[in-house]
């Protein structure tokens, strides 16, 4: 399960590498680093633990809801981020800058689903389930990844470079200049957005 959704995301970040570096407005590029990992990772490690202290194989699904939800949410990134037209925010429905979070394409909704959908077949095939799972799976990551893109248009805080006039997640921007912060909280980063999604499809997957 880790491998699928290891090698493919790894695949996926290497496209569009030039266009990728150009999104200067987000906090994080270039390699995972740790609290990346553990965003992404965490909570399904801990379903892993609980299924190894209680062999209840509801943690085992909790487990691949996690990364249903991960796989989704990073094939949306990588693709989504390639898209030709302006990404809008799933709250708002306003244009935001490319890679902001929040901002949804039809392509990377798209991917989402695809994503969510190989997870679930994954999961069929490693557990020796039913279709029904794939469909389950799927739905639960594709949900995950709106969860995501909701807080990350909500509570997840956003800032505003009064140089550039551009809206970003960082301070300072890339220019130099001290940004503003417009919406949002200080301490709800995207890696917190992004473990609290991973943790609703985790829920999801153990209460199915």
């Amino acid at each position: 399960m880790l491998l699928a959704f290891f090698v493919p995301s790894v695949l996926l970040s290497r496209l569009g590498r030039a266009r990728k570096r150009a999104l200067v407005d987000i906090g994080k590029q270039g390699p995972r680093d740790a609290g990346q990992v553990l965003a992404n990772g965490g909570v399904a490690t801990l379903c892993a633990l609980f299924f190894g202290l209680t062999h209840d194989h509801r943690w085992a699904l909790a487990f691949v809801g996690a990364y249903a939800v991960a796989t989704a949410d990073t094939w949306a990134t990588e693709i989504g981020t390639l898209a030709r037209g302006r990404p809008r925010s799933i709250a708002t429905l306003r244009p935001l800058e490319p890679g902001l979070s929040g901002g949804v394409t039809t392509t990377g909704t798209l991917a989402a689903f695809a994503g969510a959908v190989w997870l679930g077949l994954a999961a069929a095939i490693v557990f020796r389930l039913g279709i029904i799972v794939v469909f389950a799976v799927a739905v639960i990551g594709f949900i995950g990844a709106m969860v995501d893109s909701v807080l990350g248009a909500t509570l997840q805080e956003l800032r505003r470079c009064p140089a550039c006039e551009r809206s970003c997640e960082i301070d300072p921007h890339v220019c130099g200049a001290p940004t503003i912060r417009v919406r949002g909280f200080p301490w709800i980063s995207n890696d917190l957005v992004n473990g609290l999604a991973t943790a609703t499809g985790a829920l999801l997957a153990f209460w199915v």
